[in-house]
């Protein structure tokens, strides 16, 4: 695959994407083939809203390839206590990104391939890309047994997914996006895709479980590379364009002004977890202290990421009710989010007198209810 990084590619590049003042101009070459140099999920994300809402698409085609390190993803109208592990996710540093599409939760690590393909709102049409990337995977290798379903995925063998679909359809331009699992660790993939969270009822969008399998299973002497190269020869050819790559930076201002904004954007906390459709979480947990099992109840109301009600049921007399009371109160309006509710805790702790077996027991609640987000 060739790959112009030139100063020239870019000043080229800078001409389709961006006018001073006057707008964007359509690309004069009938299409375009762009990949990112970064593997920073936000990046990437906001790169193809960018393009989106900038680009002059009435009869052109862009294709956006993308990497990125471990990452979840989930789509818009998602809530992601309900998708995945967010404590697992925190303990091995992977992120979680909030896209602007619909559709499921995926996976994304430098063993995924990601394809963004735009078009003008027209003639937007999620299963002949799709037949373009199978396509492309046979002419590279025949035997891989591979269709694309009426769900939009791309399944191996008849029954693992190989490829999941989401697209976002604006009022002029659309684009439509989708996975391919190439050499993805699929131990994280099923631990961080796995929520252990209990008592949860939310009308958000669910996740459709699926059982997954790498390509790379299937001939081992595959690359990236190699299908990444396979698939824009074949975008290329059915768009009648020059099959070569530019790569682009995704914080490169100059080539995307405005990007570094739509970045922060996404990474806020408020665009990740404060967009989660409402939702309420009643459970129950025994609460081991010492020789004895207690049993605590909660009830808890939340909207926009945040506690809107919160009750929790004790064993009378195991803590004061007073303070209780005032942990409920403080709890509530605060972020739904263990680091958020630890300083609470912690702020209340000091106003406590100090009593050891008091400290202990608010302590051992405090964890337990971290436990819960």
């Amino acid at each position: 695959m060739v790959l112009q990084s030139s100063v020239k590619n870019c000043l080229q590049l800078s001409c389709i994407l961006r006018t001073p003042k006057a707008g964007f101009r359509s690309i004069t070459s009938g299409g375009l083939i762009i990949q990112s140099i970064s593997n920073d999920v936000y990046e990437n994300l906001a790169v193809e809203d960018w393009i989106h809402d900038h680009m002059n698409l009435e009869n052109q085609h862009v294709l956006f390839l993308w990497r990125n390190s471990p990452a979840v993803v989930i789509g818009r109208h998602q809530n992601p206590w309900q998708e995945c592990n967010l404590r697992l996710l925190r303990q091995k540093n992977i992120n979680l990104a909030r896209r602007r599409s619909g559709g499921g939760t995926v996976y994304h690590d430098l063993g995924n391939i990601n394809l963004t393909f735009f078009t003008n709102r027209r003639k937007y049409e999620r299963m002949e890309n799709l037949k373009l990337v199978v396509k492309a995977l046979k002419a590279l290798c025949p035997q891989l047994d591979i269709r694309v379903t009426d769900r939009y995925d791309i399944l191996l063998d008849g029954q693992y997914k190989i490829s999941g679909t989401a697209a976002k359809l604006g009022r002029t331009t659309a684009y439509h996006h989708c996975t391919l699992l190439c050499n993805a660790d699929k131990l994280v993939l099923s631990s961080v895709l796995k929520s252990p969270y209990k008592g949860l009822k939310s009308n958000a969008t669910p996740s459709v479980p699926a059982l997954v399998k790498n390509l790379f299973e299937e001939d081992s002497g595959l690359t990236c590379e190699m299908l990444l190269d396979a698939i824009t020869e074949e975008y290329a050819s059915q768009h009648q364009i020059d099959h070569h790559v530019t790569l682009i930076n995704p914080a490169d201002e100059f080539l995307l002004p405005g990007i570094n904004n739509r970045v922060k954007e996404l990474q806020n906390w408020e665009w990740v977890y404060g967009k989660t459709p409402r939702f309420s979480v009643s459970t129950c947990f025994n609460m081991v202290y010492k020789d004895s099992v207690l049993d605590v109840k909660v009830d808890m109301d939340i909207k926009h990421g945040r506690i809107e009600v919160c009750n929790i049921g004790l064993p009378e007399q195991w803590l004061p009710p007073a303070l209780c009371s005032e942990l409920m109160k403080r709890l509530t309006g605060s972020k739904f989010c263990p680091y958020e509710t630890t300083a609470v805790a912690t702020t209340l702790l000091r106003m406590c007198p100090q009593d050891d077996e008091l400290h202990s027991r608010w302590n051992l609640l405090c964890e337990y209810m971290t436990m819960l987000m």
